[in-house]
């Protein structure tokens, strides 16, 4: 009896397991089939959204297509106040002009070639070489050199022809070359006359002489003392170290500090600011049919826009040269300098037992060109500059050694001495004999100026006047006292230095605020790493209220004066404080966009930020924050499309605001338009 329990057992369990198995098999059937309900409801739902959706972009994009005619005529409209400023501009130049020619100033008009031509040649023949007066006339000189320069940059295309263009460009580097051609005849002058300044205690002569644009160091080895080591210019804090064999010979140590930059590419020098293209209404009208796309082409619609340049593809800075470098006329060969015989011959022969400054990888890459020979390119050269990356702050250094001519002698109440028409020789350092590279550097100590500021050690850069550049190598052993203001390097033979620092220092910003603080009258602070700058506006003038550095305010000497935004660009680039983003800037920064209305003194709070997108023929409000995870173009509920920034940021606006942009001077909005386009600071913030 016991087998035939065991076999109904059996069939039991196995009974048991094909219901449980049937059950399960029910089970997934009853999820699937519930599964694939829910993936359908789920599909339709996403359907019905996506025709809501679509529904909704087409109501707003055909809304945007009717009213697209009328924001764009009011945005011409809004454009005329540029052209009335423009036009104020223009004949405010020629009523200067007229004011000039009547005053009868002695001051040439050096837009006019015939009268900077005369006042050239008249100071050419004048041979007083007195090193006072020198300074005197080269203030005259460095104000006709600045008006034509402001000219260059302010100027539009419809003011001033190619012709024009040229003829300044010519007259500053002539300019420029007769200054530092006086500089160097007044040195001579003075080197002739050493012996009779000899100092008493060190039988040596020695001289400072300074004003705000120049400060001239001299030292004349005249007692040729073996044991002599260095020499500090007590008055302008800058020294040098002289090896053995300089300092028995007849040899001179010129420091020429010129606080202004005539040796850099005067593409830099000239560096224009963007300009505003103001179409007519029908080219607008014409542009902007067929322009709004749907929502699934936005994207690509972005990456095409100009005006967003993160989004362009990688290439490198040298191949984003401005036009305008390329139409500079290369005068510049022909400029004559003792720092050009110093180092002439010397960039064939450079020795590696002085280590250079490498580490800070200023690479200039080469300008792409089409090659149609099968040559290599050349590889990149680390200790080329880009000066697009790294610019000269606080003038530029010549540091020459110059030979001692005959001296002048007393002989019965005359005054004898030898002419000779060489002029001003360099005294040739490291000597040819000292092939082998065993000649000692020369050591030098700078002090750097009170009216710059440096956030940073600073890179000390060499130019190179055969391939008319900087660059940082046979410069060593740098080092930078951050509270005495001092930097003390080596360097293997005598050049002209310039103090470099990061052109995007203070970029990214870490914030910005345009309040309004009166009518025509609003205030844009800048925040940065290292400094907050505020900047008040009136009228169409603008004034640098403050810097503030560590919670101290520094360049007292620029600050509260009202002048045009564009002396402003120059006057806070000129002491180190660059808040001025170049053509090629965004290949060296990362970008981030953002911006508010704020119509009230106090800071704005993190909930006052919206997101906005346009690219270039579409804005929409986004719904994103600064805070979410992921991008997404998905419109702001409430919200709609426009054709321009301006309309877009109307729906959002207080009438207090849109009151206040429709009743302001066209000559503020001209202000206030030059300076957020020159500070960028919708992109570099």
């Amino acid at each position: 009896m016991a087998p035939k329990k065991k076999k109904k057992s059996d069939t039991k369990k196995k009974a048991e397991l094909q219901r449980l198995q049937r059950e399960e098999e029910e089970r997934t059937r009853r999820e699937q089939e519930e599964a694939k309900i829910q993936a359908e409801l789920e599909e339709a739902a996403r359907l019905e959204k996506e025709r809501l959706e679509q529904e909704m972009m087409a109501k707003l994009a055909a809304k945007d297509r009717e009213r697209r005619e009328a924001e764009l005529a009011e945005l011409h409209s809004l454009e005329q106040k540029f052209l009335s400023a423009e036009q104020w501009k223009i004949d405010y130049r020629e009523h200067a002009k007229w004011e000039h020619y009547l005053s009868c100033d002695e001051n040439p008009d050096p837009t006019v070639l015939r009268e900077i031509n005369t006042f050239m040649s008249l100071w050419r023949e004048d041979q007083n070489k007195d090193i006072k007066l020198v300074m005197e006339k080269g203030e005259q000189v460095l104000n006709l050199i600045e008006k034509l320069q402001l000219l260059l940059l302010d100027a539009s295309s419809n003011q001033i022809t190619e012709k024009e263009i040229v003829q300044y460009q010519e007259s500053i580097l002539e300019l420029q070359n007769m200054l530092h051609e006086k500089y160097n005849g007044a040195t001579e002058h003075l080197l002739k006359t050493a012996c009779m300044y000899e100092d008493s205690e060190t039988g040596n002569m020695h001289a400072v002489i300074k004003d705000k644009n120049v400060t001239f160091c001299i030292w004349v080895n005249l007692k040729k003392e073996v044991r002599f080591e260095s020499h500090v210019f007590c008055d302008a804090q800058h020294g040098f170290d002289l090896p053995k064999s300089l300092a028995a010979s007849s040899v001179a140590v010129r420091i020429l500090h010129t606080h202004y930059d005539h040796v850099s590419p005067l593409w830099l020098q000239c560096q224009s600011v963007p300009k505003l293209e103001v179409l007519d209404s029908k080219e607008l009208t014409q542009e902007s049919k067929g322009d709004v796309e749907e929502p699934g082409e936005e994207g690509n619609k972005a990456n095409e826009d100009p005006s967003m340049p993160v989004e362009e593809p990688s290439v490198p800075a040298e191949e984003k040269t401005c036009g305008r470098r390329k139409s500079i006329v290369s005068f510049q060969e022909n400029i004559s300098s003792i720092a050009d015989v110093n180092e002439t011959g010397e960039e064939a022969e450079k020795q590696s037992e002085i280590s250079d400054v490498s580490s800070l990888s200023l690479v200039q890459e080469p300008l792409m060109q089409e090659e149609t020979s099968e040559k290599e390119e050349p590889k990149p050269d680390g200790n080329i500059v880009d000066l697009q990356q790294f610019v000269p702050v606080g003038g530029v250094y010549h540091i020459d050694a110059l030979q001692v001519p005959y001296q002048v002698k007393q002989i019965k109440g005359w005054s004898m001495v030898e002419l000779r028409s060489v002029g001003l020789e360099a005294y040739p350092y490291p000597p040819e004999e000292a092939e082998d590279g065993t000649h000692p550097p020369i050591e030098i100590t700078l002090r750097l100026s009170d009216n710059v500021m440096y956030f940073t050690t600073p890179v000390v850069a060499r130019w190179d006047p055969a391939g008319q550049q900087w660059r940082t190598d046979d410069i060593s052993n740098i080092t930078y006292e951050t509270e005495k203001k001092n930097i003390t390097f080596k360097m293997r033979a005598f050049y002209t230095v310039a103090l470099l620092q990061d052109a995007h220092i203070n970029m990214p910003y870490q914030g910005w605020q345009l309040q309004p603080t009166g009518t025509d009258e609003a205030l844009l602070i800048v925040t940065t790493v290292f400094a907050v700058i505020q900047i008040q506006i009136k009228g169409n003038q603008c004034m640098l209220s403050s810097v503030v550095v560590e919670e101290k305010q520094v360049l007292s000497h620029i600050t509260g004066k009202w002048i045009s935004p564009l002396n402003l660009r120059e006057v806070l680039k000129k002491a180190g404080v660059n808040i001025f983003p170049g053509e090629c800037s965004y290949t060296y920064l990362s970008l981030n966009k953002k911006v508010s209305e704020h119509l009230k003194a106090e800071s704005v709070k993190d909930k006052d930020w919206s997101l906005y997108l346009f690219n270039g023929q579409k804005a929409q409000k986004l719904k994103i924050t600064e805070s979410s995870e992921a991008f997404s173009e998905e419109i702001e509920e409430d919200s709609e499309f426009h054709s321009t920034i301006y309309h877009m940021l109307k729906d959002f606006s207080s009438k207090e605001a849109i009151n206040k942009v429709e009743t302001a001077s066209f000559l503020f909005i001209d202000v206030v338009y030059q300076l957020l386009l020159t500070t960028r600071v919708l992109m570099y913030s």
